[in-house]
């Protein structure tokens, strides 16, 4: 398990156009293997379950390591709060999807195994 605390900053809001809006923070600091991770998040005391990116989001153009997390059943606005997000489980390696389709199809996918796993 690894702890990462950050501020939450801005991003493209693409994970929000996808159907899975992420809370966006950077990884200065931090030296994590990139991949997508079965993770959990504290807001107000409230421990949520979460999906969780590491990487520079190579199928739409990213080149800025980040992490970005999808907090599940939490839908406040985050931005400026500095949050901490446990990677819980390494669930796949990051990777280049050929389309936006086939992006959305693989969180999907990372997000049920995440609920129902």
């Amino acid at each position: 398990m690894i702890d990462i605390e950050a501020e939450v900053i801005h991003g493209k809001k693409i994970g929000r156009a996808l159907g899975f809006p992420t809370a966006n923070m950077s990884l200065e600091g931090y030296n994590v293997e990139r991949g997508v991770y079965r993770s959990t998040v504290m807001i107000d005391g409230v421990e949520y379950r979460a999906m969780s990116n590491v990487g520079i989001r190579p199928s739409v153009g990213g080149k800025e390591l980040l992490l970005e997390t999808h907090v599940i059943g939490y839908s406040g606005d985050l931005y400026g709060r500095r949050l901490c997000v446990r990677l819980v489980e390494k669930l796949r390696d990051e990777k280049r999807f050929s389309s936006i389709g086939d992006l959305k199809e693989q969180l999907m996918r990372d997000y049920d195994s995440i609920v129902n796993g």
